[in-house]
């Protein structure tokens, strides 16, 4: 059910809170060591959390509102992809797969962007919710970088990016291949 009555509520200020973790991630990521890595590591884990919140809270109380779809995805692409960009420079993350993230994202927003201007909804799919999950995951070892509990932290951000980059690549197919069946039934 869509309420909008009121734009601000609870779920879209979570939302928008999750949007201003991104300027902290710019001062974190500057100047990385153990300590700040484990502290921008854990606000971006609170951070990726808030989005099950947000999400439960909207659904539950039927607070779902026009301004709260549209903030959601944006605010999640915002700070994994700034997350991953200002990874690039301590080399945390390699470029060019960072370069493939964005471009699905951008060609998804795009399908979504047309079909909805047909009147049509691409309903988001469990292997895009997987990508995200495996991205909060590897973003998240890679901002811790050391060593913990005896594992590389550094290694292991980097075996599941890979497992999250072929979801990223999967499920923009995916997506391309749902709009495509949709716009010619």
């Amino acid at each position: 059910m869509m309420n909008n009555k009121s734009n601000f509520n609870l779920p879209n200020t979570i939302t928008l809170m999750r949007i201003c973790v991104v300027p902290f991630l710019f001062i974190l990521l500057a100047d990385p060591g153990r300590f700040w890595s484990l502290i921008i590591a854990v606000l971006f884990v609170i951070a990726s959390l808030t989005d099950i919140l947000d999400g439960y809270i909207a659904r539950k109380y039927q607070m779902i509102t026009t301004m709260g779809k549209f903030l959601d995805p944006i605010a999640d692409k915002l700070i994994i992809n700034s997350a991953m960009i200002l990874m690039i420079p301590i080399y945390r993350i390699p470029a060019w797969i960072v370069v493939i993230t964005i471009m699905r994202d951008l060609i998804v927003d795009a399908i979504r962007s047309i079909a909805s201007s047909d009147g049509l909804f691409i309903q988001a799919s469990r292997l895009g919710k997987q990508k995200t999950v495996a991205q909060i995951i590897a973003v998240t070892a890679l901002m811790i970088h050391y060593p913990v509990f005896g594992a590389d932290a550094h290694v292991v951000g980097l075996a599941i990016l890979y497992i999250a980059l072929i979801l990223t690549i999967y499920s923009g197919i995916d997506y391309f291949v749902k709009f495509y069946r949709t716009i010619n039934k």
